[in-house]
């Protein structure tokens, strides 16, 4: 038997990113306002958002975070080969829906979280995941998750993203 493309199989987890990502459209769906700005984290939730904004019909772009500037771990990081931070509307007074693949720690959340307050004073900000996971470090939680899994500490997972734009997840041990 072979495992689809959009899945990823964790021990006897399969996790299908396609399937996630309808829940996750459904969920969102519920979420947005008719002035909500969808705002993804580089990279995973960028795809997210950019797939989102076009099935639901919103104008405009998607923004962009970066979490490079704002990481706790960035004198071992570095500067990653990540987008850079793009919002073409002002953050000020915004309702803004941060998304991102997978919330794990949350230290990601914290970075962009003061990231987007470097811009302004957003009204509103609200996160949505495809993929919650066990680990958390920091007091971060999504409104929507579209999945919950545990997976072992040595295990990291990830969105990935086909040439046609479909989505699947790799899973490896670290």
């Amino acid at each position: 038997m072979t495992t689809p493309p959009s899945a990823a199989t964790t021990g006897s987890l399969l996790l299908d990113a396609e399937a996630l990502y309808a829940e996750l459209l459904r969920g969102v769906r519920t979420l947005c306002e008719a002035h909500t700005r969808l705002v993804g984290i580089a990279s995973g939730g960028v795809w997210l958002a950019q797939r989102l904004q076009a099935d639901l019909g919103l104008d405009g772009s998607v923004g962009v975070l970066s979490s490079a500037l704002h990481r706790d771990d960035f004198a071992q990081r570095g500067m990653a080969s990540s987008a850079q931070t793009q919002l073409a509307f002002d953050v000020n007074g915004a309702d803004i829906l941060v998304l991102d693949d997978v919330l794990h720690t949350g230290r990601t959340v914290r970075a962009v979280l003061n990231e987007l307050y470097d811009y302004g004073r957003p009204a509103r900000v609200r996160l949505a995941v495809l993929v919650e996971r066990n680990g958390r470090e920091l007091p971060i939680q999504a409104d929507f998750a579209a999945a919950k899994v545990a997976l072992s500490p040595t295990q990291s997972l990830a969105l990935a993203r086909t040439d046609s734009g479909s989505f699947h997840f790799h899973v490896q041990e670290v």
